[in-house]
């Protein structure tokens, strides 16, 4: 099963459609977050609940918008 993710990128250019991607999980005191090595982007909190366990994955979309620059990435399923 697969999970796609969001994350905010402070550059453009830092990844690309078809990078493979690993992560850093991060602890907070009720939530995780994921940072796509080494310092390129940065998750949202997500419950515990909600933690992910796969750490490898593929970037499927870079855009920009209003906000800032934006990458999806899918972790599990067929990218492993």
């Amino acid at each position: 099963m697969s999970r796609e993710m969001s994350f905010k990128m402070e550059r453009p250019g830092l990844l690309k459609e078809g990078d493979r991607v690993t992560v850093t999980e991060g602890v907070l005191p009720s939530n995780y977050y994921y940072t796509i090595d080494p310092s390129l982007a940065m998750s949202g909190n997500f419950p515990f609940r909600e933690r992910m366990l796969e750490r490898e994955g593929v970037v499927t979309k870079v855009e920009e918008n209003a906000r800032g620059f934006y990458v999806t990435a899918v972790f599990g399923g067929e990218n492993e």
